[in-house]
């Protein structure tokens, strides 16, 4: 058992929203499904989902709490297709999306991010790092092509 599990709070979809992020990563399943009777909040179910094998709960609880982008969960991706296979199964609010962020149907926040990128802001060069970083502040989905030019610049 790991020493540390996200847990998320959704208001009626856990079970749903398992699914749904169990058919999008890849190596991802459902653990364990767990319905409490006689809670404050009524009947509660508690989902364990395992995504790159990282555990999840997520309770389904009813609406006392919502998510914001005060939590978010990175995903480091290897290609443009991953960024874009992501993006286009994850995002569902639109004006949510920048800098790499987006917002998924059930308001959870993802940062989709180019594994590149992370190397680019280790870079002891000032100059390159602003460029990255004035790059990727005016997209809303990353281009990993468009970040490499801005590194590189001369």
């Amino acid at each position: 058992m790991q020493k540390i599990t996200p847990f998320l709070w959704f208001d009626h979809d856990a079970g749903e929203a398992a699914k749904f992020y169990t058919s999008i990563f890849k190596d991802s399943k459902i653990v364990d499904i767990t319905t409490l009777e006689n809670t404050p909040s009524g009947t509660v179910e508690i989902v364990t989902v395992k995504l790159f094998g990282q555990e999840f709960q997520l309770m389904s609880a009813g609406p006392l709490f919502k998510f914001n982008e005060a939590i978010s969960f990175v995903v480091s991706c290897e290609t443009q297709q991953e960024i874009d296979d992501y993006w286009e199964k994850l995002s569902a609010v639109p004006m949510a999306e920048q800098c790499g962020w987006l917002k998924d149907k059930y308001g959870v926040s993802w940062q989709i991010v180019p594994a590149v990128m992370f190397e680019m802001q280790k870079t002891k060069d000032r100059q390159k790092l602003a460029r990255v970083t004035e790059a990727f502040l005016r997209m809303k989905k990353f281009d990993i092509a468009a970040l490499q030019r801005a590194f590189e610049a001369a």
